[in-house]
């Protein structure tokens, strides 16, 4: 029986043979397409292609991509744990043709691979074509059926003609698409999940599980137009994927994906550290709660390996969702305590070969993991309390229905996202009022969403192939002498025409520029391009594809394509290179200082200051923040030199030259160097690989100072920091307070320091004074809780302590009810107090208690309203406030009817 690991490389081994590149995984993190959260299909790495916004470095390609869908209209996570193939994370096998081979080598090579390398019965397989479109006129696709009978053994009644949902693919409303032809596999009579539907036929495209699609190949020949008509591309593309888990679960003779080798490793762990037993079965609720916890920490570890963090944001808030499903289903296992973190070794030991990013980031995606169900698991169990309350509630209501205010604050205050709630709710027969919930929601979706929408002017161009810019100048000067060439508008690439004020935002196309392209945490050049007759603002630069695109708008007259114009960066141009170097020593002086399990996690280097985000798991100590500044300005005064080199990949990493995780990167990069005896770049002390500009000795960057250190999330700190100007300009309005501190203390500014301490000092013990007046002042209050104490009934052993405490405040409330609480070892007790027109009420519960059914929570919920109040808490203890004193003891009375009647 082949192994995953096997077919997977027979896979790639299979399609290299036939002349196919490999092409490694991109990150599941999207790079650079700021319409996906996640990557969610094999053709995602080369959209560019298929645009026409790049030109491939292969004609043919293959790979293994890794997969992720939890979000949009590819969203399986409310099916995942309880079938046998729905998954969040997944891998597509995949090949590829960029204009070379189409159809006929397509369909051989898919049917030799699976018939003849994996040695499916060919009896077992059919195949899907295209069957037209009458609505928008698309023919059948007769050429892939013909195909298939001729260059194939299957029958020709084994290969059916199919709808366009199933069998046309296209990547949008507009642009390229085209037919596809699925290979469908019969599992059997027995795989049939629809028998108890009546009237049922298995077959294919049925809806039963009998047969399932094993690859899809996808022939891209055709352009959408706006209007909808289909016209022939230039060139034909090939698309093809293939799920890992469905043909390994084949080829591995499982019914369930979740029974191979992929799935199995994880789940025997689950087992182990649950103490429970799986036994693949789909009516068993600890069984699906182990799928869903063996589905989930795939994607949450790839997810996190790949550079996504937990956050209420984008896909920070899809990958948080993750997380709490599955720790939700841990307590179906019995699983109170942070667990998934613990699965992440046992992930990287059976996925590690195939993608060895997940060797390098198991401790900090564990990190992350760990640290993100601690938080969770704090706020979980009375979240579990508030939902049952709901809940309750929801069964007494005409519909059956959750609040969308009580969904809202399950989110908001408990962590709970919606469809976690949803599927508790769901659980129980009940509903959730979502509709009530998006509008409490809508501040929060509206901020998210206005993060999903940032998208640039690619998104303008169609099928259009864009001009190569060459952007060699860059490096070299802030001026040059060019040619516009195009500028792109809401409709599009134009290659003729002019632009001018009317004209509003528009992207400037020109034959060489020497502005910076955003990229690598570096913002884009701005400046102003100019010709006779016009002057265009540019505002930022951007990189579509091999196209440098300067955004702005014309600030006065006109340009025309074909103009000579002169493209000029402005001074901040200056300022960004000190930043990006002082970057780099940064990075080396945190290695230095913390060691080399420092990674970068992402930068942002501007005109104004540089961002540096890096792994480590707590605040750096200010003898570190010293420690680090005082390395990094003892390179800028030592005045090293910093080189730049175009090399072969290979080269640079035998250099050691560090790359950014997930980065994507050609056969040659660029390394700058800082401190290189010569062009070897040996004698270096900081190599990585980067794009971005860079002073020529480290002296230009004049100082150095970190303003700020924060944590960004679990595992992940962010340093600010400031050079030259900026730095300047911070120390000068630092100089100004310490101005006006001198002046207000009438102090020498040496002095300042000890001066303020005292301050503090004094400060520090007049309030201890204070606390100690009024605990001295709480005396009465212990008085009458001890007679509260004496006179209290006692039932079956508890004391039943109700009353109120006159003037008492909430701190020496629950200071009198620890009191009581050590004096009866065993008591029920409820306290309100009356100031003015508010009132508060805290109960406390016994553990003996809490087991007869009497919690705090529940009481404290019934008799808050009374005074006109609410509250809540845990069921040892809870508190509530109200405006309503004179009902107060209306209150105490109900609360000890409460205990009586439990007790």
């Amino acid at each position: 029986m082949l192994t995953a690991k096997e077919i997977r490389s027979a896979f790639i081994d299979f399609f290299k043979d036939r002349d196919h590149k490999f092409v490694p995984s991109s990150p599941v993190v999207p790079q650079a397409d700021p319409t996906l959260l996640f990557t969610n299909a094999g053709m995602n790495q080369f959209k560019d292609i298929f645009l026409g916004l790049s030109v491939p470095e292969s004609r043919r390609a293959a790979n293994s991509q890794k997969c992720i869908r939890v979000s949009g209209k590819h969203n399986d996570l409310e099916e995942v744990g309880f079938d046998t193939y729905h998954h969040t994370f997944f891998e597509m096998l995949g090949n590829w043709s960029f204009g070379d081979y189409f159809k006929q080598e397509a369909i051989d090579w898919a049917w030799q691979l699976l018939t003849g390398v994996y040695g499916i019965d060919p009896e077992r397989l059919w195949a899907t074509v295209f069957g037209g479109d009458k609505n928008d006129g698309s023919e059948p696709d007769n050429e892939a059926a013909e195909l298939w009978t001729r260059f194939t053994p299957i029958a020709k009644e084994r290969v059916l003609f199919c709808g366009k949902k199933d069998n046309f693919w296209e990547m949008g409303e507009t642009g390229p698409c085209g037919p596809c032809s699925e290979i469908h596999i019969d599992l059997g009579e027995d795989m049939c999940d629809m028998k108890h539907v009546k009237g049922h036929k298995c077959a294919v495209n049925a809806g039963c599980a009998r047969f399932i699609e094993l690859w899809n190949l996808v022939f891209i020949q055709f352009n959408r137009q706006p209007g909808g008509k289909l016209e022939r591309l230039s060139a034909n593309y090939v698309d093809t994927g293939a799920g890992l888990e469905r043909i390994t679960a084949v080829l591995q003779k499982k019914k369930s994906n979740y029974d191979t080798d992929l799935f199995m490793p994880v789940i025997d762990a689950v087992c182990d550290i649950a103490g429970v037993k799986y036994t693949s079965s789909l009516k068993s609720k600890s069984d699906s709660a182990i799928r869903v916890v063996a589905d989930h920490i795939r994607s949450l570890t790839f997810a996190i390996t790949d550079g996504a963090t937990p956050s209420n944001e984008g896909r920070g808030y899809v990958i948080r969702r993750v997380l709490r499903r599955a720790a939700r289903y841990g307590r179906v296992l019995g699983l109170h305590e942070p667990f998934m973190y613990k699965l992440v070794d046992v992930l990287r030991d059976t996925m590690g070969g195939a993608f060895p990013e997940l060797k390098d980031r198991a401790e900090f995606s564990a990190t992350v993991i760990k640290s993100e169900e601690e938080s969770f698991g704090r706020t979980l169990d009375r979240g579990l309390e508030i939902f049952a309350g709901a809940a309750e509630a929801a069964k007494k209501t005409k519909d059956k229905t959750v609040s969308g205010e009580d969904a809202f604050k399950l989110y908001d205050t408990y962590g709970f996202p919606l469809d976690l709630t949803g599927l508790m709710a769901r659980e129980q027969g009940l509903g959730v009022d979502t509709d009530e919930f998006d509008k409490l929601m809508q501040e929060q979706r509206e901020r998210a969403r206005a993060a999903q929408k940032k998208t640039s002017l690619a998104m303008n161009l169609g099928g259009q192939n864009l001009p190569v810019t060459d952007d060699g100048a860059k490096y070299e000067t802030r001026s040059c002498i060019t040619k516009v060439v195009g500028f792109i508008n809401a409709e599009g690439l134009k290659s003729e025409g002019t632009i001018s004020e009317k004209d509003g935002e528009a992207g400037l196309v020109v034959e060489s520029t020497c502005f910076y392209a955003e990229s690598g945490g570096q913002t884009g050049d701005g400046g102003i391009i100019e010709s006779k007759t016009g002057q265009f603002i540019v505002e930022s630069t951007e990189k579509i594809a091999d196209c440098v695109v300067h955004k702005g708008k014309v600030a006065s007259g006109k340009i025309a394509v074909g103009d000579e114009v002169t493209a000029e960066v402005d001074a901040n141009r200056e300022q960004t290179r000190k930043n990006h170097t002082a970057t780099h020593l940064l990075q080396w002086a945190l290695q230095q200082v913390l060691g080399d399990s420092v990674k970068q996690q992402g930068s942002l280097v501007c005109p104004d200051y540089l961002r540096f985000d890096f792994t480590w798991p707590k605040a750096l100590t200010d003898q570190e923040v010293k420690h680090v500044e005082h390395k990094v300005r003892e390179k800028i005064d030592d005045a090293v030199d910093v080189a730049c080199a175009v090399m072969d990949i290979g080269r640079a990493r035998k250099l050691g030259a560090m790359a950014l995780f997930n980065e994507k990167y050609g056969d040659e990069v660029r390394v700058v160097a800082v401190g290189a005896g010569d062009e070897s770049l040996k004698e270096a002390f900081s190599r990585e690989f980067c794009g971005g500009t860079h002073v020529d000795n480290t002296s230009q960057i004049e100082s150095f100072k970190i303003i700020k250190e924060e944590s960004i999330s679990a595992g992940v700190r962010r340093i600010t920091g400031l050079t030259g100007k900026a730095l300047a300009e911070y120390l000068v309005q630092r100089s100004e307070v310490i101005d006006d501190l001198t002046e207000m203390l009438k102090a020498p500014y040496d002095q300042i320091t000890s001066r303020v301490q005292k301050l503090l000092d004094e400060n520090k013990k007049l309030a201890k004074e204070l606390k100690s007046a009024a605990k001295h002042g709480g005396a009465g209050v212990m008085d009458e809780a001890n007679k509260l104490f004496e006179g209290a009934e006692k039932i079956d052993g508890v004391s039943v302590i109700v009353g109120s405490l006159s003037g008492a405040n909430a701190e020496q409330s629950r200071a009198a009810i620890d009191s009581l609480k050590k004096k009866a070892k065993s008591a029920a007790i409820v306290i309100g107090a009356g100031d003015g027109d508010k009132v508060l009420l805290i109960a406390a519960m016994t553990d003996d208690v809490i087991k007869k059914g009497l919690k705090a929570g529940d009481i404290v919920k019934e008799i808050a309203p009374i005074v006109g109040g609410g509250g809540g808490g845990r069921p040892n203890m809870a508190q509530a406030g109200g405006k309503n004193p004179a009902k107060l003891d209306e209150a105490l009375a109900r609360a000890s009817q409460i205990i009586k009647e439990k007790l």
